[in-house]
């Protein structure tokens, strides 16, 4: 049998993977697309109709099929020419796969391995970009009324073994982190710091790690050489995709709180890790071996080197609404039925559970997108502790639409 010929690209488009989120003006409907990886700098605004069409593209679809799937939906004609003109408009902004964005990857893995540091994507967006205001805004956060208060912790003076925090926008969910640094703040404190960060625009393996410092407005945060060249001898296909470092905001976004706890008093070291996998994607036995070997490897490394340690898992939880493809915005009564799902579910991180955890998420199909899952699976795989206790609960609003998103701190000791 012969192989199936190659389809022409143009003629049988592949959109990326990229985010989109609704949006309203006067009666009008639209929706706005963007890239997450950063590859693409670009948004288009697009209607209704158009988002239709690239719906099919998908690389199994036509434009001459597509011409008349939009025939059939919307009772009308679209010429050719228009889209022919949108597939070309949508390449040149790499929104499509192809030689283009084969060759506009190839560049940014080549710059981001050529720079000297990580540098900050946030500042000045997520957080204060100044070194004095920066610090200002995190005290803030931690006096602010949804703040942890001054009252000590009950682990006051303990050995500190895991966090979990948002990667939620700073500005809004700032106090919720406060909860969780406040423990570390009041606690034994170590040296080494181990980010398990969301990778929200995905990737293809479960991991990736990169060797580089991260730089923030606050100065440079070392990463620990030790560990990672000995994740690199064991595991080099976890560095594959560390360009997913360059965009990504949640290990970025804890930098300055561990800056200003651990920072002030002592030099600490970070082993940076992007986990990509969700609940579901753990039935597939080669995926959960990709991430049994990772988790293994990386356990094995920190109890050889010997160094006590903190796991900081940052990632959010439930995403609902239109933005997180949901067919109709949460209600009251919806969101406070996923808040109870929730609470069931950190009761069993807190309990250190990471199978039931999974098996939780799995039952639900995983309806409810928890997009920290891997975060928050692999510090439970890791940590070495009696229990965690949820600190605060909250939520964000992301669009005009009441799309939300939920998230957690907790700490582990």
């Amino acid at each position: 049998m012969s192989a199936e010929p190659m389809k022409n690209p143009k003629q049988y488009p592949i959109l990326r993977n990229l985010q989109y989120s609704p949006l309203k003006q006067g009666e009008d409907s639209f929706v706005v697309l963007w890239d997450p990886t950063g590859l693409s700098q670009e948004k288009l605004v697009l209607p209704l109709n158009y988002f239709f069409i690239i719906q099919h593209f998908d690389g199994r679809h036509s434009l001459t099929e597509i011409l008349s799937l939009y025939l059939k939906r919307f009772g009308e004609f679209l010429l050719p020419n228009k889209l022919e003109q949108l597939v070309n408009e949508l390449d040149e902004k790499l929104f499509l796969e192809g030689d283009r964005v084969k060759t506009a990857l190839a560049r940014a893995k080549e710059e981001y391995r050529r720079a000297a540091v990580r540098k900050p994507v946030f500042a000045g967006r997520g957080y204060e970009a100044e070194a004095a205001r920066l610090r200002k805004q995190i005290d803030g956060f931690f006096a602010s009324e949804e703040g942890p208060g001054r009252k000590p912790s009950i682990h006051a003076g303990q050995p500190i073994k895991g966090l979990v925090t948002p990667i939620y926008d700073l500005k809004q969910a700032g106090p919720s982190y406060a909860w969780a640094y406040k423990e570390l703040k009041e606690a034994e404190q170590p040296t080494l710091y181990v980010l398990l960060g969301t990778a929200a625009a995905g990737m293809a393996r479960p991991f990736a790690v990169t060797d580089k410092d991260f730089e923030t407005p606050l100065g440079l945060v070392q990463t620990d050489r030790t560990i990672v060249s000995r994740l690199w001898e064991g595991l080099p296909d976890s560095f594959e995709e560390d360009l997913c470092h360059r965009t990504e905001q949640a290990i970025e976004f804890q930098l300055p709180f561990l800056q200003e706890i651990v920072g002030q008093a002592k030099a600490f070291t970070i082993v940076p890790i992007l986990c990509s996998f969700s609940a579901l994607d753990l039935t597939d036995a080669g995926i959960k071996q990709d991430v049994e070997t990772f988790l293994d490897r990386l356990r094995r490394i920190l109890q050889e080197d010997g160094r006590p340690y903190c796991l900081i898992a940052a990632g959010d939880l439930a995403h609902l609404g239109l933005r997180y493809g949901d067919r109709e915005p949460p209600t009251d009564f919806s969101f406070h039925r996923s808040m109870q799902r929730d609470l069931e579910m950190l009761k069993l991180v807190e309990e250190l559970k990471a199978d039931e955890f999974a098996e939780f998420i799995i039952k639900e199909e995983d309806r409810r997108r928890i997009a920290g899952f891997a975060s928050i699976y692999s510090l439970l795989r890791l940590i070495e502790a009696k229990k965690g206790d949820v600190l605060r609960y909250d939520r964000g609003i992301t669009d005009q639409f009441n799309s939300t998103v939920t998230y957690a701190s907790m700490a582990f000791f």
